[in-house]
């Protein structure tokens, strides 16, 4: 199986893997991680979010967090989640310049949840984009269970196509397709991620698989095949969606940097940094994490320690 020379991370752990955690990390915290992350070579890290605080409170700092490094560190792409224009208006007042909007693939939840389909949600988006272009912010989208959802099961290709068009429409040509309900196959993520490519050459796409079922790297792994080169990860495993149950958390980023060392893929990450921040996030969490390679370490060290 064909797979590319390299590829590019993004390091979501401090938004997607810290929202469902009981201990809420302090500003400082948190500083410290994002820098542990760039030190370890990130080029791409989602920061937090810019949701309701009430709704969020482990993301209620994000705005502190950008405050105190800057708004920005040259040479790194910082991103945050928004539900709407006020996560925009948040945006620009700390300095954060890029965020992303999210909208769910399943009809029934997104009616359900807010009376109208994904694609009327996501043309909703429009003020969003349009304050985020006068303001000089990027903006990206995102589908969430695009694969499959727990109220469809299998999600049409052609709904998935309605919400493209739908960002398309409102100037968003950078998605990602996240599987936040842990239901992704290997061959149906291989079946859509070629679809999407072949049919709109002009995005840009990230992939965001969640561990659930045991599958994630193996999603990884056949979305490679299929040409996808932008994967989110986090750290230890962290993560999960609220409304699914059972939700388990994002693929590890350890994980996903030593399938990529063992198959020679360039991240221009350092796996052992990365690691160290991991385990250093068990004490400050207080609870185990969901990553392989923490528990069976990496098969380069087992190698060096039998040859010794």
């Amino acid at each position: 199986m064909n797979h590319p020379s390299s590829i590019t991370l993004c390091e979501v752990g401090l938004r997607d893997g810290l929202q469902n955690e009981p201990t809420i990390l302090t500003t400082d915290q948190k500083v410290e991680i994002l820098r542990g992350l760039v030190d370890a070579g990130f080029k791409v890290i989602e920061v937090g979010s810019f949701m309701h605080p009430v709704k969020v409170p482990q993301m209620a700092n994000t705005d502190d967090v950008f405050k105190a490094i800057g708004g920005e560190i040259p040479g790194v792409q910082l991103r945050a989640l928004i539900p709407n224009k006020r996560g925009v208006d948040r945006a620009v007042a700390c300095g954060c310049k890029k965020v992303k909007l999210n909208v769910s693939a399943s009809k029934m939840h997104n009616i359900k949840n807010l009376n109208r389909t994904p694609a009327e949600s996501v043309a909703g988006f429009k003020e969003a984009c349009d304050a985020a272009a006068a303001a000089g912010i990027e903006i990206s989208g995102s589908i969430s269970m695009p694969f499959a959802s727990p109220w469809e099961g299998r999600i049409p290709v052609s709904d998935v196509d309605e919400i493209i068009e739908a960002y398309l429409n409102v100037g968003i040509n950078e998605i990602s397709l996240s599987d936040a309900s842990g239901m992704a196959t290997p061959y149906g993520v291989y079946d859509l991620c070629s679809h999407v490519r072949e049919k709109y050459p002009q995005c840009t796409w990230w992939l965001h698989f969640h561990n659930t079922r045991g599958l994630a790297v193996a999603n990884i792994i056949t979305a490679m095949a299929a040409g996808m080169t932008q994967f989110d990860s986090s750290f230890g495993g962290l993560g999960g969606c609220p409304f699914v149950p059972g939700a388990a958390g994002n693929v590890s980023t350890e994980d996903v940097l030593h399938l990529c060392e063992e198959e020679n893929i360039e991240t221009g990450i350092d796996i052992v940094k990365i690691i160290e921040i991991s385990k250093n996030l068990k004490g400050m969490l207080g609870h185990s994490l969901e990553s392989y390679i923490l528990r069976a370490g990496r098969s380069k060290d087992l190698i060096a320690a039998k040859s010794s």
